[in-house]
């Protein structure tokens, strides 16, 4: 008889994941026709040429072997040029880690940074990666809630009530997935005054920075006084230039940081592919055009959704930025999971569940601006006499 018990030699480390809500709309998405997905976090935009041509020019060109672990000079000086430029975040190109993806970069800075038992800030909704990688450091999540009134934007008055002396680090998304919320300089400042009183560390992921709409404007964390040295800056070219499959995204961080960070990046993947990073620094010089076309291609299909939302009498937190919208579905009397499910099978357009961003309210859904205007308006046709039914 074999006795082997695979379940007891797992690492502690390896938790459980349960087949997800997600998982499951995917596989009835999968038997239906004419399917509207308007769930996914992938731009339906190609690449820009200049972007793909680079990449193929490269791989032609015979850059087919490793990089330093940190990324080709090259890019991490037109990578710190940017920073300059746009974000007023002064770093040497030292100071910058080319990453796999946006992804990688803030999980090499969740390493770096979060030893066993200290307690990491989380806003909610938000990103659920991070509560993976936050546990997989051995670090305890500290969930702090955002809400509609404020367009789901992080308010330093609920940060201040969660800290403790075990609280170490911060993590902020802005603008925010899924809530499409963007942080105001005036509640950036309070938060800063929160950080520096009480020595704590913010990673920003800015990875959403360039899709900004109307007349907001996005700061960073880390051009405010006393923030350089606190603040890990993580972005990367996946949604601003539809490069996702690209996978390749950055680290800048203070100098006291910066070597752990290549050490770990060296371990988790050697490098980031040199076609990808020559594809990233074309995006940096030749694709301004292409990224304002498609910033403004978004905020017409954000007006059209939130048009259609207002026909509906849902209500939602207005997005300044980013590629989503956040809705709140309870008075339709089902739950969000509930709608979720009943919207697929029923009419064949799929968004996701807020279960999914670590919301605990399962009252809201996330709708994404990622297909074409006319698909949406399509899909917003089918879920106002699916909510006009019910």
């Amino acid at each position: 008889m074999n006795d082997f018990k695979q379940k007891d030699r797992l690492a502690s480390r390896a938790f459980s994941i349960k087949t997800s809500i997600r998982t499951r709309m995917l596989q009835i998405a999968s038997e239906l026709d004419e399917v509207i997905p308007l769930g996914r976090g992938d731009p339906d935009f190609d690449s820009p040429s200049t972007i793909v041509e680079a990449g193929i020019e490269a791989l032609e060109g015979g850059l087919h072997h490793y990089t330093g672990p940190a990324g080709m000079p090259e890019l991490r000086e037109s990578i710190a040029a940017k920073l300059a430029s746009d974000n007023n975040l002064h770093y040497s190109s030292e100071n910058i880690v080319v990453t796999n993806g946006c992804q990688e970069a803030l999980f090499i800075s969740i390493l770096t940074l979060v030893n066993p038992g200290d307690e990491v800030i989380l806003q909610a909704p938000r990103f659920e990666s991070f509560d993976h990688m936050v546990r997989i450091a051995g670090g305890t999540i500290v969930s702090v809630p955002t809400f509609e009134e404020h367009d789901y934007a992080l308010q330093a008055s609920a940060v201040r009530e969660v800290i403790t002396d075990k609280t170490k680090l911060i993590v902020i998304a802005n603008p925010n997935n899924p809530t499409g919320s963007l942080i105001s300089r005036d509640e950036l400042d309070k938060l800063v005054r929160l950080v520096i009183e009480n020595d704590l560390l913010v990673i920003s992921d800015e990875i959403y920075e360039k899709i900004i709409f109307d007349d907001f404007e996005h700061h960073s964390l880390a051009e405010f006084d006393g923030m350089m040295d606190r603040t890990v800056t993580v972005n990367g070219f996946s949604k601003s230039y539809a490069m996702t499959g690209w996978r390749v995204g950055y680290i800048a961080a203070p100098e006291w940081l910066i070597e752990s960070a290549v050490e770990i990046k060296h371990s988790i993947s050697i490098c980031t592919p040199p076609a990808m990073q020559k594809g990233a620094l074309a995006a940096l010089h030749n694709a301004k055009d292409d990224l304002l076309d498609m910033v403004r291609r978004y905020q017409g299909r954000r007006d059209v959704i939130l048009q259609g939302l207002d026909r509906m009498n849902l209500s939602y937190g207005y997005p300044a930025g980013g590629m989503y919208v956040y809705t709140n579905v309870s008075n339709t009397g089902l739950n969000a999971e509930e709608f979720c499910m009943r919207l697929l099978r029923e009419t064949g357009v799929m968004i996701f569940p807020g279960t999914l961003f670590g919301d605990p309210g399962n009252r809201h859904v996330r709708i994404t601006l990622l297909s074409p205007q006319s698909i949406i308006s399509k899909a917003l046709e089918r879920m106002k006499d699916f909510v006009n039914n019910l």
